[in-house]
């Protein structure tokens, strides 16, 4: 259906917010998780909803211990 790209960002956010440091959620799995709530968005477009968010990639949040 039709969801704002403001809540599908604070989607992205707050899926981004709860991932394991340890190994963090690629833009391709937020799509996944997106899609079984039944919003269809694009890799491309979640890669750009999450840098206008200032959120670094996967492999730059990736904390190393």
């Amino acid at each position: 259906g039709d969801v704002s790209s403001s809540s599908i960002k604070d989607k992205i956010k707050s899926i981004i917010a709860a991932e394991p440091a340890d190994r963090p959620i690629s833009d391709q799995e937020i799509v996944d998780i997106l899609k079984k709530e039944q919003i269809d968005i694009a890799r491309r477009t979640v890669a750009k909803y999450r840098e206008n968010l200032g959120i670094e990639s996967s492999s730059r949040r990736k904390k190393l211990f």
